[in-house]
């Protein structure tokens, strides 16, 4: 007679390398492959990120999106990109890297971000802002955010 005993924490690790799998399944199936372009990238490849010069070049660049701003920016602020990208960075990043920008190359950079109030998100009823950070007459990152701590950022695409 053969008897074999699991304590806790082989069940544990067992649970984890199982969950791990699936997620990567699941990750396998639900992610476009690096080659394949979506209708959205498509979209964002067509805007002119360059040459924001002006408070009205920034309110047309929104427009391109789709986005409506009450009046001028709410708020101007400058500062730099640090050398290292922290976590919180590294997750922004991600938000412009689906974009096709990358806020990585712009490391140790004096730059400056406006915002503004957007008066045409749908299906949200707090205030929503556009981001805009410039580097050089150049839209560097950019992205749609609600004021609430625990709501959402994401990206210029609707």
């Amino acid at each position: 007679m053969f008897i074999y005993s699991m304590r806790a924490s082989t069940l544990k690790f067992f649970s984890v390398i199982a969950v791990s799998v699936a997620v990567l399944l699941a990750l396998m199936f639900f992610i476009e492959p690096a080659g394949t372009v979506s209708a959205s990238a498509e979209s964002v490849e067509t805007v002119n990120y360059s040459k924001i010069k002006t408070e009205e070049d920034r309110k047309n660049f929104l427009a391109s999106f789709g986005w409506e701003v009450s009046g001028d920016a709410v708020e101007i602020g400058q500062f730099t990109i640090p050398s290292e990208l922290d976590r919180v960075l590294l997750g922004y990043n991600e938000i412009q890297k689906s974009q096709g920008l990358d806020i990585g190359r712009y490391t140790k950079k004096k730059v400056t971000r406006y915002t503004y109030e957007v008066t045409n998100y749908q299906g949200y009823e707090g205030k929503v802002y556009a981001n805009l950070i410039i580097y050089k007459n150049k839209v560097i990152a950019a992205d749609i955010c609600s004021a609430d701590p625990f709501g959402f950022v994401h990206g210029l695409t609707k």
